[in-house]
């Protein structure tokens, strides 16, 4: 089953931020909807009927959070932490989607077969984790995503709460340097997204940038063999960028 077959026109898609519901979850899919400006999210929770736990709902938010480029903002208390940090790029993939899925967050989502497919994914070049490092070398924050062309479609972070203060958005600003001028796709944005400049587009000009981005050319991920990035190298990094 194609993509198209299974999600249908996106101008006959329901005004819901919910569009399928399937039992399957491969990394295929998971490309090719990506493609259509759709991504997975297993259903979970008690609430849930017993027939659909474990399925997969396949999602396009009415209105999408995206970060543009050129328009992350790191406040001056963000960048006075970031100093603190290192940051890494594919380093412990396996470690950030562990620790993404800790099932004692709020909303955990991320079961094991999510991790299979993300870890699959990753194996091939197209997911990638950003890691966030302390001074005593604890990976305290980071997130992970998929790639493709000058797209990327962000799944999940996390930071320390005892050791990684602010650690996840050290990572988010080196994935914007990764991008360069990429879009970013958080799927919905927060307050804690917005005051780092995310906004929310409605779905239409949503899958009008999803497309444009798509035919840019993929960015020159670091590779692991270069150093991990210090704090102040970032910071010089984003600022350059910006200029």
């Amino acid at each position: 089953m194609t993509v198209p077959e299974l999600f249908g026109d996106p101008d006959q898609w329901p005004d819901d931020d919910l569009i399928a519901i399937t039992g399957v979850l491969s990394p295929h899919l998971v490309l090719a909807a990506l493609h259509e400006g759709v991504f997975p999210m297993p259903i979970t929770g008690d609430e849930v009927p017993r027939e659909l736990r474990g399925a997969t709902a396949w999602w396009s938010p009415m209105r999408r959070g995206i970060l543009l480029p050129g328009q992350l903002k790191v406040a001056r208390s963000l960048r006075k932490t970031t100093k603190h940090h290192t940051t890494s790029v594919d380093r412990a993939f396996d470690e950030v989607i562990t620790r993404c899925a800790d099932p004692t967050r709020p909303y955990a989502w991320i079961g094991d077969r999510v991790m299979e497919v993300y870890r699959y994914l990753h194996d091939r070049g197209w997911a990638h984790s950003v890691e966030t490092w302390n001074a005593q070398g604890r990976l305290v924050g980071g997130l992970y995503g998929v790639s493709v062309g000058g797209f990327f479609s962000g799944e999940s972070m996390f930071h320390d709460p005892e050791y990684g203060r602010d650690a996840s958005k050290t990572a988010l600003m080196r994935l914007v340097c990764e991008l360069g001028p990429g879009l970013l796709d958080v799927q919905w944005s927060t307050p804690h997204l917005a005051r780092l400049g995310v906004i929310d587009v409605d779905r239409a000009e949503y899958l009008a940038l999803l497309s444009d981005a798509l035919e840019r050319p993929s960015p020159q991920w670091t590779s692991l063999d270069d150093p991990a990035w210090n704090g102040g190298h970032l910071l010089e990094r984003l600022r350059k960028m910006t200029n």
